[in-house]
């Protein structure tokens, strides 16, 4: 044989490849091959770009991601991990649906942006999205996807000293636009009266993206409510952010209150709670408001508000006893963290198979099986040692994604 011949022959079989590859494509109907990548999990709808031209033409098609993300809601979510350990912030993933863990591999996430933010914090994730804030200034800001890696940075909000924010990112299914929310609290000086301390300055800016007219940020007036600025989580349920209010008696309710805030008439409105304890934290399962309670003696409860924004929908849905949260006290809502702010048990969702997934004291995963009461650890290969957990639903949507 020739050798000389080899590379125009791989060439040919190159080609021929392509070809054969382009008329089966072109045999299938478009619904039909719509209809089966929406089957696919997002990791294997990335891979299936790189396949040939026609595969990454096609995995461009502008119905996909209205089509795909349906789906994706319905399985297990896709597990983001951030770890910001030992000095820069990195994202990793890994999709889980509850079955054996160790033939699942966590895999590194790219940041095409961590020359200009390389320190961040995870504001939040909706609809496919993830919002990122810079970890020590709160800008800059940005709206990224993290497995097609599509990413815009925010404009510039004001920045003034001795201040303190609260982010909000969500999307509302009738505007069909995301809008990212900045809560800023104005520490006051010590000298001023009892009153002005409790009750700092405050201004609320939103910022809806992708509007075609939009003029950055708008300021709403004052924040009339005061959250627990230690608390990151922010569940979006039904078009709105929901976040847990500081200690105090708020509207008539004594200890903390679940504080909403609606992205379609940007109006804040107090929720209900499930019951009168201090000790909880909130999150979304099955698409419903969720709040996990503290008991004490090792006790958790998960109370699911299965009607929105109605007080007696509230049904305890879960009780979870067991040596993982023994050491939970229930007298004092800040001691679900330890002394450096890093909460010791959070909820994070319930998979498909009725498993109740926690993070334990930032650096481990466990699950909860409610049938046999039993604890068992989640590890996979290559997981970061310290890290936040984000549940993500993971699509090919971005901001224009047509409804």
């Amino acid at each position: 044989m020739d050798d000389s011949n080899q590379p125009t022959n791989k060439k040919l079989k190159l080609i021929n490849n392509n070809n054969h590859d382009q008329n089966g494509f072109q045999i299938l109907p478009r619904d039909v091959l719509l209809d089966v990548l929406t089957r696919l999990p997002i990791s294997s709808l990335i891979r299936f770009r790189f396949v040939s031209r026609s595969c990454y033409t096609f995995s461009h098609d502008p119905e996909l991601p209205r089509l795909h993300h349906p789906t994706a809601e319905k399985a297990d979510p896709v597990l983001l991990f951030h770890c910001d350990y030992p000095i820069r912030n990195h994202l990793y993933f890994v999709a889980y649906d509850g079955a054996a863990d160790d033939d699942k591999i966590v895999r590194k996430i790219s940041t095409p942006f961590s020359v200009s933010m390389p320190e961040f914090h995870v504001v939040g994730s909706c609809n496919g999205l993830l919002c990122l804030s810079d970890s020590l200034y709160g800008e800059p800001v940005y709206v990224f996807n993290p497995f097609t890696r599509e990413h815009i940075e925010l404009p510039k909000s004001p920045q003034f000293q001795d201040q303190e924010v609260v982010f909000g990112f969500g999307f509302h299914p009738v505007t069909n636009r995301y809008k990212v929310v900045r809560i800023v609290y104005y520490r006051t000086p010590r000298r001023l009266n009892r009153s002005n301390r409790s009750y700092p300055r405050s201004e609320v800016y939103v910022l809806t993206i992708g509007e075609p007219k939009s003029n950055g940020w708008r300021c709403l007036g004052k924040m009339p409510y005061h959250l627990d600025r230690q608390a990151k989580e922010v569940a979006v349920v039904n078009g709105r952010l929901h976040w847990v209010s500081r200690p105090g008696r708020i509207g008539g309710l004594p200890g903390r209150t679940i504080v909403s805030f609606d992205l379609k008439d940007e109006q804040f409105k107090l929720v209900s709670k499930p019951v009168n304890r201090s000790n909880y934290h909130l999150a979304v399962i099955g698409g419903c408001l969720a709040a996990a309670v503290s008991c004490g003696y090792g006790k958790l409860e998960i109370w699911v508000m299965e009607k929105y924004d109605v007080k007696e929908s509230w049904t305890k849905r879960f009780d979870i006893h067991g040596a993982y949260l023994a050491k939970i006290p229930s007298h004092d809502y800040g001691m679900w963290r330890k002394p450096t702010h890093e909460k010791m048990v959070r909820v994070l969702c319930v998979l498909k198979n009725g498993e109740i997934l926690i993070e334990h004291r930032g650096g481990s995963l466990v699950k909860y099986d409610p049938k046999w009461k039993e604890f068992k650890d989640v590890v996979f290969h290559g997981m970061p040692k310290l890290f936040q957990t984000i549940v993500h639903v993971g699509s090919l949507n971005w901001i224009h994604t047509p409804k």
